[in-house]
């Protein structure tokens, strides 16, 4: 019997997803990593990804 991975909240978009990468103990799916990954500074989403990522080290750092 092989066991299906476990799926995890996004910290950036909020939703439970199977694929993504972890940073430290947070997860970030794969669409939301691509998607901050092509994010030019000067657009209107930049600071809410740079305020979502900085929870996570604000929450390692508490």
């Amino acid at each position: 019997m092989t066991e299906q991975p476990s799926s995890s909240a996004c910290i950036i978009c909020g939703h439970e997803k199977q694929e993504g990468i972890r940073i430290i103990d947070e997860f970030i799916c794969e669409s939301c990593e691509s998607e901050m990954v092509r994010t030019e500074v000067q657009d209107a989403k930049y600071p809410f990804f740079i305020h979502q990522l900085r929870r996570i080290w604000l929450q390692n750092n508490a």
